[in-house]
């Protein structure tokens, strides 16, 4: 005898698939704009005394 077929892991597989399908139509159409992951670090924070100290001259 077969296994019953868990209905949850199938819908979950199918729409990983349809996710899938739809990303690579958008890469055929419009290709790689922006990547998966950022390239760059998250961004720092900041406080006044870095800003004063990077200042451009011109706003002296």
């Amino acid at each position: 005898m077969s296994e019953p077929v868990d209905d949850a892991a199938a819908a979950a597989a199918e729409q990983v698939a349809k996710e899938a399908a739809r990303r690579r139509r958008l890469a055929e159409v419009f290709g790689e704009v922006l990547p998966e992951a950022a390239d760059e670090p998250a961004a720092q924070r900041r406080d006044d005394q870095w800003y004063l100290d990077n200042r451009p001259p011109h706003h002296e």
